[in-house]
């Protein structure tokens, strides 16, 4: 049976004894790339805490250098002599204990609150329509894939994966499981991951992926048969391992607000940016040089219309659902953030979004903003691919000031639907604002991408700037 144990976030006051740094030799040359310097955040959670709460009988599952603490399983008791230790500030429940009774009708309401994913007997079949909608194939007509860009995908299940030609393996840099449960995760625990996988990198000869030619490690973070703030903790991991391993951009589709126990349910107050650990990571992510895109939620027809975390994060790009057409899909999640950030930041075809089948490897459409946000993820790939000096700062505005409701955004559309190519050429040849193909010089000045037009000096964001050009390009 699938008992539970109670799980708690233990937070340390320090780092003591700590020495290792968490990057590899891939995420040290993209630092150093981008002139982004090692800090505290990057070293590990001391060693000496971890020895002590195992001494104490606690199991660790995950650690957290951005959060600085450990996820842990243990008794009460335990917790109680834990609370007494002067390294450790704060301890949060994060999963209580159930029985498997409970647990199974958990499962049953996870199946029904994802009602808005169900696969649709949509046609015709094909993903050119959720490609052009954001203009992506003049990109792809470029040459630009997502070739050089390192891609996670957060999700469930990935079920099948590991077998579908339309995914191919050698594009694969590895995969990880961050949750509890059972069964490996290509195994029969959900085919949620597999779904928004083949939307950003999908090939077959009637279907393309929005980004066909990135890398891509794979993340389990969702537990199938509870819903709950561990899985938070265990997404904060998949994060902090994305930026380990020098990934440029991750894709989650998934978000929480409500739990099986409601005590641990969010407000919409919470959804502010920085209340919860998922979205504290996810800005902590973005000061670290990547792209997080994340899914909006499917709440907009609900009691709980609004977004959900990790989506409330600053300095991400947020995910609504349209239809091909371009009209915004009733279940999309609505904004603002809390705090009064736009948000959505952009929407894609989550509506009738075409995908291929993990069960049989054929084409088969469905809803859910889960399926906007891998096509959101893919056009950042393709561009970064076509600028590659760029930051993720500068992608993610590229991508927002595209969009067609850029001067007059909308709480469920945010600033609309981006267009690619003009991201593209408003980064390069439509400088200062133009639509037309001007010549253009790239320049390198400490380190950083610059744009020399008409004897004038702009940012990849079309910004003018004034800097000593120190070598052309």
């Amino acid at each position: 049976m699938f008992a539970l144990l109670t799980i708690f976030f233990l937070q340390f006051a320090n780092k003591a004894g700590s020495d290792v740094v968490c990057l590899s030799p891939t995420a040290l040359e993209m630092r150093q790339e981008r002139g982004i310097a090692i800090d505290s955040l990057d070293y590990a959670v001391s060693p000496l805490y971890l020895d002590s709460i195992r001494s104490m009988g606690a199991k660790v599952l995950h650690t957290s250098r951005w959060m600085n603490g450990a996820t842990i399983e243990a008794s009460s008791e335990t917790i109680e002599a834990l609370e007494q230790c002067s390294f450790v500030d704060t301890i949060y429940t994060t999963r209580l204990a159930n029985d498997s009774s409970t647990i199974h009708s958990v499962s049953l309401r996870k199946r029904v609150a994802a009602t808005n994913d169900n696969m649709l007997d949509t046609k015709p079949l094909n993903s050119n329509g959720q490609l052009q909608l954001i203009n992506l194939p003049p990109l792809h007509e470029e040459g630009y894939k997502g070739q050089g860009i390192r891609i996670g995908v957060a999700d469930g299940g990935f079920y099948h994966a590991d077998s579908l030609a339309s995914l191919p393996r050698e594009q694969w840099l590895g995969y990880a499981d961050l949750t509890d449960c059972q069964h490996d995760i290509f195994s029969q625990e959900g085919n949620h991951g597999t779904l928004c996988l083949s939307a950003i990198m999908g090939q077959k000869s009637n279907y393309q992926g929005a980004a066909t030619q990135a890398q891509y490690f794979l993340f389990r973070t969702e537990e199938h048969y509870t819903e709950s703030p561990k899985e938070i903790d265990n997404w904060v991991a998949a994060i902090e391992m994305a930026d380990s391993l020098g990934l440029h951009i991750v894709s989650t589709s998934l978000g929480y607000s409500g739990f099986d126990d409601e005590q641990f349910n969010f407000a919409y107050s919470d959804m502010d940016g920085q209340t919860s650990r998922g979205a504290q990571a996810a800005a902590i992510a973005a000061r670290k040089g990547m792209l997080l895109v994340t899914a909006m939620g499917n709440d907009g027809a609900r009691a709980w219309r609004y977004l959900s975390t990790p989506a409330d994060a600053d300095s991400i790009l947020s995910v609504g659902a349209v239809n091909r057409e371009g009209q915004i899909a009733n279940f999309s999640s609505y904004g603002p953030s809390a705090d009064g950030r736009i948000k959505p930041e952009v929407c894609a075809v989550g509506e009738g979004t075409c995908l291929i089948n993990p069960a049989n490897d054929a084409l088969i459409a469905s809803n859910g903003t889960s399926f906007a946000c891998p096509l959101i993820a893919g056009m950042a790939a393709c561009l970064w691919s076509a600028l590659p000096e760029a930051n993720n700062m500068e992608i993610r505005e590229m991508i927002i000031r595209s969009c067609d409701r850029y001067d007059q955004p909308h709480e469920q559309y945010g600033y609309g639907i981006p267009n690619a190519w003009e991201a593209y050429t408003m980064a390069t040849t439509d400088l200062p604002n133009t639509k037309h193909h001007t010549p253009y010089t790239k320049i390198i000045h400490n380190g950083q991408l610059y744009i020399l037009y008409n004897g004038e000096k702009y940012n990849l964001l079309g910004n003018k700037i004034e800097c000593e050009e120190t070598y052309m390009k």
